[in-house]
C-alpha cells in the first residue's frame, strides 16, 4: 500500500521535509517512488510547496496520505498560507493583569463607599468615579 508522507531532512532542531510517495512499511527516510513537494516549518514564514495535480493523481491511484500531509494539502489547496498564531501572555503577565484588575475593582468599591448615595438620577457622579471609569475603558481598549 502506498502512502503520501513526510521524510525528514535538515540539521538537529532545524527540520525540513520532503512530501513523498512511499511504501507504507518502508523506512521514513528511505527511498521513495516520487517527491511531490517540500515543507519547511522553521522558516518565517513557513514554506510549503506541493504539486496538487500530482497529489490528486496519486490519491486516485490509491495512495493514502498521513494526517499531517492531508492538513498540508488543505493549506496548499486554500492558497491562504498558514494561520497566524496569537501571542499568549506568560504566567507572569497574566498574574500582573489579574492584580491590576483586582486593584481597580477595589478602587471602584472605595469610591462608591465614599461617594454620597444619589437620591435622584439628576445628580452627576463624582470626579473620582469618573476617573476610575475612564481608566477602566482605557485598559479595555488596550486588551482589544
Amino acid at each position: 500500500m502506498l502512502k503520501i508522507k513526510l521524510t525528514r531532512l535538515g540539521k538537529k532542531n532545524q527540520p525540513h521535509y520532503r512530501i513523498v510517495i512511499n511504501e507504507a512499511r518502508d523506512k521514513r527516510d528511505g527511498s521513495y517512488v516520487e517527491m511531490i513537494g517540500y515543507y519547511a516549518p522553521m522558516q518565517t514564514p513557513k514554506v510549503l510547496e506541493l504539486d496538487i495535480k500530482k497529489y490528486d493523481s496519486w490519491i486516485t491511484k490509491g495512495a493514502q496520505p498521513t494526517e499531517t500531509v492531508a492538513y498540508l494539502y488543505e493549506v496548499a489547496k486554500a492558497g491562504k498560507g498558514f494561520p497566524e498564531k496569537k501571542k499568549k501572555l506568560s504566567k507572569k503577565q497574566l498574574a500582573k493583569k489579574e492584580e491590576a484588575k483586582q486593584a481597580k475593582e477595589e478602587k471602584v468599591e472605595e469610591v462608591k463607599e465614599e461617594a454620597p448615595v444619589a437620591e435622584t438620577e439628576s445628580q452627576a457622579p463624582t470626579k473620582e468615579a469618573e476617573e476610575v471609569k475612564a481608566e477602566e475603558t482605557k485598559t479595555e481598549e488596550k486588551k482589544e
